[in-house]
């Protein structure tokens, strides 16, 4: 066994040795070859020619485009969340979620012990109100026969004045309580009522949305939500947009919106860019507004936004198919040489707009870069 392992240890420095000196030999050809992946020109047969397409670099007047994944939500001054206006258990539910209501149309019917109540106040009300608007009445005509004081004339009609204010804040509480304007002409008219039955109305018309309860449910007044009421013929997109780019971002840029279901790019336009970054992802939430008369936006869904900067720049556009990477990801071009070869050259990326980058250096006006042909071009030169 120990001549065995001295046998290996021999072996493996012979190996060394010969790498070694392998390497010593081949260095000077190595760094000759790099040279040649990064330096020489690539020259091309005829035929090979053919198929290279070239671009021609010079000025342009450009406007920035921002790429960004965006969030649909409704359109907050078209929607809202119906709050149950009293208590109680529900006792029918007169919609289903999906179906267009119209602004007042019942939504839902609720056993309330609110509205007894608040009828009640409201017929104590009018009879508190009318009996001392007639005493009021009464004191006026006996003060101007001194069969009472001025002073006890003033406060039945201060009385009388603040029974009448009382008796319209129960009648605007009825009113609040979205009774039938049927029974609430009753009402106001004295008559009895056998039974008045809580009705929950929307308040806007649109799309139910989201229905929140279901019958038998126990109602808070002013704090259960009931049902979402939206139009959802027009959304709001909150696009995630960073710090490089929203200086390039006004409102009313146009945008289009992408839903990832091979449909046409939906048009929006922005309407709001808040003074407030996103804590989470350390973005500002762009508003978008867009219309959806084909119904492809849902609330929630992830899309893709791609809003077009009106700032006009000028500069050197490439574009996209011109540009390559290489080992470090790095990018470069090819560029047409004066001896009829192709250079490789580093390139700095700016903006990207369309189809084209804008190229802040390692361009200048007039070159002509690969824009067809340029990965034939990098395999040549890395043989």
């Amino acid at each position: 066994m120990k001549v065995r392992s001295r046998r290996l240890a021999h072996v493996r420095a012979a190996i060394a040795a010969i790498l070694l000196a392998a390497l010593g030999a081949c260095s000077p050809k190595d760094d000759t070859a790099q040279s040649s992946t990064t330096g020489s020109n690539v020259t091309l047969t005829a035929d090979q020619l053919k198929h290279i397409r070239l671009y021609t670099v010079a000025p342009s007047q450009w406007r920035k485009t921002v790429d960004a994944t965006g969030t649909v939500d409704f359109d907050n001054e078209h929607a809202t969340s119906v709050l149950a206006p009293f208590s109680g258990p529900v006792s029918r539910l007169l919609v289903a979620p999906g179906e267009r209501v119209s602004k007042g149309e019942p939504l839902a019917m609720v056993d309330s012990p609110d509205f007894a109540a608040a009828v009640d106040a409201y017929r104590k009300a009018v009879a508190t109100a009318a009996t001392l608007r007639r005493l009021a009445d009464l004191d006026k005509d006996l003060v101007q026969h001194q069969g009472v004081s001025k002073r006890e004339a003033d406060q039945a009609e201060t009385d009388a004045v603040g029974a009448e204010a009382d008796r319209y804040a129960a009648l605007q509480g009825l009113v609040s309580l979205n009774i039938d304007p049927k029974d609430l002409d009753a009402i106001r008219a004295g008559h009895a009522l056998a039974h008045v039955a809580g009705v929950i109305r929307a308040p806007i018309a649109g799309t139910l949305v989201e229905r929140l309860i279901s019958p038998g449910e126990l109602l808070q007044a002013g704090s259960t939500a009931c049902f979402t009421i939206a139009d959802v013929s027009r959304f709001w997109v909150l696009a995630q947009v960073f710090d490089s780019d929203i200086a390039a971002i006004r409102v009313g840029d146009e945008a289009d919106v992408v839903t990832g279901n091979d449909a046409k790019p939906i048009a929006g336009t922005v309407t709001n860019i808040p003074a407030l970054v996103d804590p989470d992802t350390r973005s500002v939430n762009v508003r978008v507004s867009v219309d959806n008369p084909a119904g492809l936006l849902r609330k929630q869904m992830y899309v893709g936004v791609r809003i077009r900067s009106r700032q006009e720049n000028t500069g050197l556009l490439a574009p996209v198919s011109a540009i390559l990477r290489d080992d470090e990801n790095l990018p470069f071009v090819y560029v047409a040489a004066s001896d009829g070869g192709f250079a490789r050259r580093p390139v700095t990326l700016g903006p990207r707009t369309g189809d084209l980058y804008a190229i802040p250096s390692g361009l200048k006006q007039g070159d002509r870069v690969v824009v067809d042909g340029g990965l034939f071009l990098q395999f040549m030169q890395s043989q």
